[in-house]
């Protein structure tokens, strides 16, 4: 067999997965802002497989140059992936459109006008440089968000997805801005699609292994309430004694106002090891996020300093910071979330109703 038909055969095997795993996801998860965007992330790296190689031709042909341009685009649906997958609460916006539609637009303009007009070298460093900036954004997202996670299944899979999907980007991105233009070879673009194969049947695989409910689910978690409570599944004593304890951090030392307060830091207050945890909070009260968690703490005495008469005077950003939120803008977010109005509209209800 050829390289040119083992290429051919990568890049076909790759595709049919691709497309399997998008009916999949629509079939489950396309009411779920996560699955959408993991479906759109499937179809533009499909495009990635029929469209890639190592090094550009300087002439690009009308029907490769829309593929190219997706393909190119596919970074920062990978980006938005990386954000719906780690935060529950996130919504897509409409500049969030806008930027893709940007970097895929200045693709299809550089295969049809900027390449060909003898700015070969410059047309594929300047698109590669972008991949590059959108896939260290989607890193940087991860390494911020995973160890406010909950979900032990998911935590897995979903570094692995963003780890798989951001090394072979960046390796190929670099690849592109250092051989960009001179042509990658048919040895290079074989390796290339084969290594593309395996890593979307690893990614079609781990992503086999894990319930779909915990990666994409359906509906954000409501948020659990913190009345003074012995959750009915709580049925081991070791459990209950460090729940009781965990409240009373809550309670009585308020520890969510602390600035720098992580599940690390808790867990050594507990004298417990984080993942225990981690499991204690997820699987015994209910929550999936330990942001969640504490915004929920927090909310509640911000509640009862909106409704307290003698506070009526005390301005909204002074009872959110002292509450432990570091800003007005994530305390309003947190807070018509939870109660579903803004803490004026609250503190003007609690007001007319007394």
């Amino acid at each position: 067999m050829t390289l040119a038909a083992i290429e051919l055969a990568c890049r076909a095997a790759t595709v049919a997965l691709l497309l399997v795993l998008a009916a999949s996801l629509f079939s489950g998860f396309r009411n779920v802002v996560a699955g959408r965007l993991a479906i759109a992330f499937a179809f533009g790296s499909a495009a990635h497989a029929a469209s890639y190689s190592i090094g550009a031709p300087v002439q690009t042909s009308a029907w490769h140059a829309p593929l190219i341009a997706l393909s190119t685009g596919n970074v920062v649906v990978f980006w938005l992936f990386t954000r719906a997958l780690f935060d529950d609460e996130f919504c897509l916006r409409w500049r969030h459109g806008a930027v893709w539609a940007l970097v895929a637009a200045f693709s299809f303009v550089n295969c049809l006008w900027i390449a060909p007009g003898g700015n070969l070298r410059l047309a594929v460093i300047a698109t590669n440089l972008i991949s590059l900036g959108f896939i260290a954004l989607a890193v940087v997202q991860t390494i911020a968000s995973w160890p406010a996670d909950l979900v032990e299944r998911r935590r897995r899979v979903r570094v692995f997805i963003v780890a798989a999907a951001a090394v072979y980007g960046g390796l190929n991105a670099l690849l592109q801005v250092f051989v960009g233009g001179s042509g990658g070879g048919d040895i290079a673009n074989t390796f290339n699609a084969a290594v593309l194969a395996i890593v979307v049947a690893a990614i079609a695989c781990a992503m086999m292994r894990v319930d779909g409910a915990d990666l994409f689910p359906v509906a954000a978690e409501p948020a659990p309430a913190i009345a003074p409570r012995q959750p009915a599944a709580v049925e081991d004593a070791a459990d209950r004694k460090l729940i009781d304890a965990l409240m009373r951090l809550m309670a009585d030392e308020r520890i969510y106002r602390q600035e720098s307060i992580t599940i690390g830091v808790l867990a050594g207050r507990l004298k417990i090891p984080e993942y225990r945890l981690r499991r204690l909070i997820n699987q015994r009260l209910g929550y999936r996020n330990f942001n969640a968690f504490l915004n929920n703490h927090r909310i509640e005495e911000a509640k009862a300093a909106l409704a307290d008469p003698a506070q009526a005077e005390v301005p909204v950003i002074t009872i959110a910071m002292d509450a432990g939120f570091q800003s007005l803008g994530p305390f309003n977010r947190a807070f018509k979330a939870i109660t579903g109005v803004t803490p004026t509209e609250y503190r003007r209800l609690k007001a007319n109703a007394a």
